[in-house]
């Protein structure tokens, strides 16, 4: 018998999951009673700090936190989070018209170009990249303009051919950046910032930087916001998420901060979308936000310990990488195969079947990741070293 009715012309335009055949593999070797050690999917596996559960549990008791929050988000948690962008990044924020609470930095991403972008004008979003961007600017009836980051050149976008493409229309309306940036774990230095912010203004683009992973850095290099450049707030704005930051992906806790217009566009697709974040969880982001330094400063020590356990094994095992400077991701080449190349997701076949890891094909996030594979370092130095052996043994 026929369907009644059909989905919505933007859903069956959309692009299949790139992640159901992975999810397919692995059920299928977790019915053979096979272990599979899984390094795909951005999800820390350190639990948040006690003293943020401790504000949770507490706040949660109390009747107030029962009621419907401020689609704002709590001035307290605006507050602290200003107080927080300032001490790390050295920018002054205005907590009123300057910061929004998001349930998550993706939600404010995937609604931000409901806020700016009319049926028909363009967004450019990076290739490879976190496909909410082109998903979010599809929904919104505009158009993604992909830009390709590129190994030689440090996986930064190439700002003449970003200049081009907004020569050649359609009309630019948004220039999603992510630094440090998932999938490929690069950096971008202020001066990046300060060439964006003069482009953008030049041609009336607002920058919407993805800075996630702000918290997340390697061998002391701290990464930048796009608002330390002057003017920046004229034509930008920035994403912050305390999912990675204090191991809190469950939580669905975030902000913006940055332009005011920005704001205040996004604020409004909010209040007609959802209802805020619970305020328990506000108060479980402010204790993060005010107590949290010395936790991040242990967490990258993890990480920076594992990435120096997997990285080299993967170079032995032919999986030619940069050192990540950011983020919890490594993004390496494919190895060389006799006869036909890998491609990314039959290597990804290849690895869950033969060797038991599970990795993300560097084409589930655009066409320039064709070649490549992601793996996370989202797994204990003991787990990361079996990995190593078993990547080793396949030389």
């Amino acid at each position: 018998m026929s369907q009644p009715f059909v989905l919505a012309e933007r859903i069956r335009q959309l692009p299949p999951y790139p992640f159901a055949k992975i999810d397919r593999l692995k059920e299928e070797e977790l019915k053979k009673g096979k272990k599979l050690i899984s390094l795909s999917i951005g999800d820390p596996d350190l639990p948040t700090p006690p003293f943020v559960v401790d504000r949770l549990a507490s706040a949660a008791k109390n009747p107030k936190n029962h009621q419907y929050p401020s689609y704002w988000g709590m001035l307290e948690f605006r507050k602290t989070a200003a107080s927080w962008f300032e001490r790390r990044f050295q920018v002054a924020l205005n907590p009123d018209r300057e910061v929004l609470a998001l349930i998550g930095s993706k939600e404010g991403i995937a609604h931000m170009p409901l806020a700016f972008v009319n049926p028909g004008e363009g967004v450019l979003v990076p290739n490879p990249g976190y496909p909410v961007y082109s998903v979010a600017t599809q929904f919104a009836g505009g158009v993604p303009i992909s830009f390709d980051l590129k190994p030689e050149n440090g996986f930064l976008p190439d700002l003449r051919d970003i200049e081009a493409k907004i020569k050649k229309g359609p009309k630019i309306k948004l220039w999603f950046l992510n630094y440090p940036n998932n999938p490929t774990a690069s950096g971008a230095p202020l001066s990046f910032f300060e060439e964006v912010v003069a482009l953008a203004r030049k041609y009336d683009v607002l920058v919407c930087h993805d800075h996630a992973y702000s918290e997340i850095y390697f061998d002391g290099v701290r990464p930048p916001s796009i608002l330390q450049v002057r003017g920046a707030k004229d034509v930008s704005c920035e994403f912050h998420s305390l999912s990675k930051t204090f191991n809190m992906t469950g939580w669905r806790v975030g902000f913006l901060v940055g332009n005011e217009l920005c704001v205040e566009g996004l604020s409004k697709v909010k209040t007609n979308m959802d209802s805020g974040i619970f305020n328990a969880c506000q108060e479980a982001g402010i204790s993060a936000m005010t107590e949290g330094d010395a936790f991040c400063s242990d967490l990258r020590k993890t990480y920076q310990a594992r990435r120096d356990v997997l990285v080299p094994a993967l170079r032995e095992a032919g999986l030619a990488c940069e050192d990540p400077q950011g983020t919890f991701y490594v993004w390496c080449l494919l190895p060389k195969r006799s006869g036909n190349p890998w491609t990314s997701e039959e290597y990804v076949t290849h690895l869950i079947r033969e060797k038991g890891i599970v990795a993300t094909p560097g084409s589930a996030f655009g066409s320039a990741g064709e070649g490549f594979v992601r793996l996370t370092l989202c797994s204990d130095i003991e787990t990361l070293k079996q990995v190593a052996l078993a990547l080793r043994s396949s030389v």
